[in-house]
């Protein structure tokens, strides 16, 4: 499939939007990866990255749990305009009636397929499963909130109440963005003449040891994100994610090893993590590996080491001489 052709991504998101309101959220990444097979045979997506802990503001609810809104702070900032910016005349209105607010509680599927031959040729599906639950009290609170953050979203909330809170409905699935990561890169491209951080991944993954070993989608998804600067123009951005359904392998060695002993602890990482370089690119994302590995390795070289690959040395050089990180 074209990865510059975004009408038929496009079209492909808007079948996916629709499956995800078919599908139950029971069903599993497998079953979303067969329904997409149905909807786009010609690519052959897998998830390789679930990521939970996250929520978004939900709604409000009376007593009974009927909707008075979906949209919690939409809702908050209209009835404090109503009371004149007020906030106690709100809390005194609303006082004794039992209104509470929710949250959408979330989970990411992300599933990609390959388009290509290069490092960035993949497309990204990233697929919400949500499951709307009570938050907290409005309006119950012993003092008044200062502000329309403090009512909607206060800091104090206790996280394991809110896990423990009943749900609202069933889970469900929807679409959070369809990204074909190759054609987002090059609009970034466009934004500004220099590499940034995310291309320069991209560039050394390929240039590297491991792209030569694997596809760069079967270890990282891609963290896009885009909104409008102060003259409403689109500004993207982009950052690896290290596809670790867990945490990542830990890098043991101890200051100052090098030689041998270095070689052995890269490579035994580098096993742990499935691909080689991996201490490489976990450094600049993960944080599991020590900056000052980067330093170890060239000084290595430079007194007659010489266990990485040229092309795998040329990569940590090109880092040393202007590093990048996430």
């Amino acid at each position: 499939m074209d990865n510059t052709n975004t009408s038929t991504w496009q079209e492909l998101s808007r079948q996916v939007a629709g499956l995800c309101s078919r599908i139950p959220a029971t069903a599993g990444p497998a079953v979303l990866a067969r329904e997409l097979a149905v909807l786009a045979p010609e690519l052959r997506f897998r998830e390789v990255l679930s990521r939970g802990g996250w929520y978004r503001l939900g709604g409000v609810v009376d007593a009974d749990n009927v909707h008075l809104s979906d949209h919690l702070e939409a809702w908050a900032e209209r009835e404090l305009a109503v009371h004149d910016e007020d906030m106690v005349a709100l809390c005194d209105h609303y006082a004794g009636r039992g209104l509470r607010a929710t949250r959408l509680t979330g989970r990411t599927h992300y599933l990609v397929a390959t388009t290509g031959a290069g490092a960035a040729d993949f497309v990204q599906i990233e697929i919400e499963e949500l499951q709307e639950i009570v938050s907290h009290p409005l309006f119950a609170a012993e003092r008044t909130p200062s502000g329309i953050e403090e009512l909607i979203d206060p800091r104090h909330l206790d996280a394991t109440a809110c896990a423990a809170a009943a749900p609202i409905g069933a889970p469900f699935l929807i679409l959070r963005r369809l990204t074909p990561v190759a054609a987002f890169l090059a609009r970034m491209r466009a934004q500004k003449p220099e590499a940034q951080p995310i291309h320069r991944f991209v560039e050394a993954w390929e240039a590297s040891s491991a792209g030569a070993a694997t596809q760069l989608s079967n270890h990282w998804v891609v963290a896009v994100h885009e909104h409008l600067d102060r003259y409403r123009q689109s500004v993207l951005h982009a950052a690896p994610v290290a596809a670790l359904n867990g945490a990542a392998p830990k890098f043991a060695a101890t200051f100052g090893m090098q030689g041998l002993a270095l070689h052995q602890a890269m490579a035994r990482y580098d096993k742990a993590a499935g691909f080689p370089m991996a201490w490489f690119f976990h450094m600049l994302t993960v944080r599991s590996a020590p900056y000052a590995l980067a330093n170890a390795v060239i000084s290595d070289v430079l007194e007659g080491f010489q266990y990485l690959p040229a092309r795998d040395i040329e990569v940590v050089k090109q880092w040393l001489y202007q590093p990048y990180a996430f």
